[in-house]
């Protein structure tokens, strides 16, 4: 987990930065096609750095308070209305994230319009999309888990429940958006 924080989320920020210094440069003669790809630069390395940032705080300790699932009450009364029980929401889950071809995320998100519980996938450093509420995300790029898992991915998505920071994925269930992305607020916003 140091290297998947320290080179690939520092790069996507790093990353993020330069490209955003590029664009504030008003003195730099840039057409449409520039533009356009200096847009997708930025929302590539925004969403790396926002998802990884959800991630990042969506994990505990193994056996930390925190990743007991008895920290999340309100959630897991909704996980188990939704899909029966909260083991069924995680083979429900299992099936989205090993269903990931090639680099993306695997989401629990929430309905702004009406509430309601979903698990989805995004590709590449994709945010969840317009309408609905992350209040967890898996990140299913290679980088994630080849260290430890190699090419089990089975494994890893099998070993990530026991740091699932379950007190946090409440706290966002509970929360409002601009609260679940905290100081990203604006950024998300801008994509």
């Amino acid at each position: 987990m140091t290297l998947h924080h320290d080179k690939h989320h520092v790069g996507y920020v790093n990353n993020l930065n330069a490209a955003l210094r590029t664009q504030a440069d008003k003195t730099s003669a840039r057409n449409e096609s520039q533009e356009a790809e200096l847009q997708a630069v930025v929302s590539f390395n925004a969403g790396g750095h926002i998802n990884h940032t959800l991630f990042w705080e969506s994990l505990a300790p193994p056996g930390s308070p925190q990743t007991k699932e008895s920290a999340s009450p309100k959630l897991q009364a909704a996980l188990t209305e939704k899909w029966g029980g909260v083991a069924a929401f995680k083979d429900e889950f299992k099936k989205v994230l090993l269903g990931i071809r090639g680099s993306g995320w695997g989401w629990l998100a929430c309905s702004q319009e009406n509430g309601d519980l979903h698990v989805m996938s995004s590709k590449d450093q994709e945010i969840v999309p317009k309408g609905y509420k992350p209040l967890l995300g898996i990140d299913m790029w290679e980088h994630a888990y080849y260290l430890q898992y190699l090419n089990n991915k089975a494994g890893y998505v099998e070993k990530i429940w026991e740091i699932v920071n379950w007190e946090t994925v409440e706290g966002r269930f509970s929360r409002g958006m601009e609260e679940v992305y905290g100081s990203l607020h604006d950024l998300k916003a801008s994509l």
